[in-house]
C-alpha cells in the first residue's frame, strides 16, 4: 500500500521544498538553453579554424612558433603565465558563485573584484605576448603560423571582454538593486562561460606551441 500511495503523491503541490527546488531548475531554462547555444555555435568556429590551421601547417611557408631552441614559443613561460591567471579568475568567479548564494556580501564584492582583476590581467598579459613578437619580428602577416596566433588570441580574447561586459551589467543590476538572488542566479550561467573560454584557451595553448613534428603527426592522423 505504501509503494501505490507513494505514486499517488504529488509533492510539488504539497510540499514548498519542492516547489522551489522546480522553479529553481525551470526559471534560468532559457537562459542557459541560449547560453549553450552560444557556446556551440562558439566552439564550432575554434573547431573550424583549428581544421583551417592544421591544412594549413603542411605547406612549405609555415613555420611553427616552438620545437627549435630560437623560436619564440620554445619556452612558453608567458603563456603558463597567462594560463594561471585565467584559471584564478574562474577559480574567483566560482568564489564569488558560492558566496552569493551564501549571502555573504563582502565576500561578493571581494569575488567580483578579483575577477574583473585577473581577467583585465590575462587579456593585458596576452596583449604582451603579442608586443614581444612583434619585437622579434614575427609580425601577422610574415608566417601563416604568426597569423593564427594573433587570429586564435584576438578572437578568444574578444569573448572574455564580452563576458566581462556582461558580468559588469549584472554587477551595476547588484550595486543599484542589492539583490543577492539575482546575482546568484546569473553567476550560475558566467561560471559556466569562464569555465568554457578556459577549456578553449587550454587547447589553443597546447596547439600554438606544439612543434612543426607535432603537427606532422596530427595532420597524417587526420588524413591531410
Amino acid at each position: 500500500m505504501n509503494f501505490f500511495t507513494a505514486l499517488k503523491e504529488k509533492p510539488w503541490q504539497t510540499n514548498s521544498h519542492y516547489q522551489q527546488e522546480f522553479a529553481d531548475k525551470t526559471e534560468l531554462f532559457p537562459q542557459k538553453t541560449a547560453l549553450r547555444f552560444f557556446i556551440g555555435m562558439v566552439g564550432i568556429i575554434f573547431f573550424l579554424f583549428t581544421i583551417t590551421f592544421l591544412g594549413r601547417t603542411q605547406y612549405p611557408d609555415f613555420q611553427a612558433l616552438a620545437g627549435e631552441p630560437w623560436l619564440p614559443f620554445t619556452n612558453s613561460f608567458q603563456l603558463w603565465f597567462n594560463t594561471g591567471i585565467l584559471l584564478l579568475a574562474s577559480a574567483a568567479l566560482f568564489s564569488t558563485g558560492k558566496a552569493a548564494e551564501a549571502q555573504r556580501i563582502n565576500l561578493v564584492i571581494a569575488g567580483l573584484f578579483f575577477t574583473f582583476l585577473l581577467s583585465f590581467l590575462f587579456l593585458l598579459g596576452q596583449l604582451s605576448v603579442w608586443k614581444h613578437l612583434n619585437s622579434l619580428g614575427y609580425f601577422i602577416n610574415s608566417n601563416p603560423a604568426n597569423s593564427y596566433y594573433y587570429l586564435f588570441t584576438c578572437v578568444h580574447g574578444l569573448h572574455l571582454v564580452g563576458g566581462l561586459l556582461v558580468l559588469i551589467k549584472m554587477t551595476y543590476k547588484f550595486l543599484s538593486k542589492g539583490s543577492l538572488d539575482l546575482l546568484s542566479k546569473g553567476l550560475i550561467l558566467c561560471k559556466t562561460y569562464w569555465n568554457f573560454l578556459l577549456i578553449v584557451w587550454l587547447f589553443l595553448f597546447a596547439l600554438l606551441t606544439s612543434s612543426s613534428e607535432t603537427y606532422q603527426t596530427i595532420a597524417i592522423l587526420c588524413g591531410f
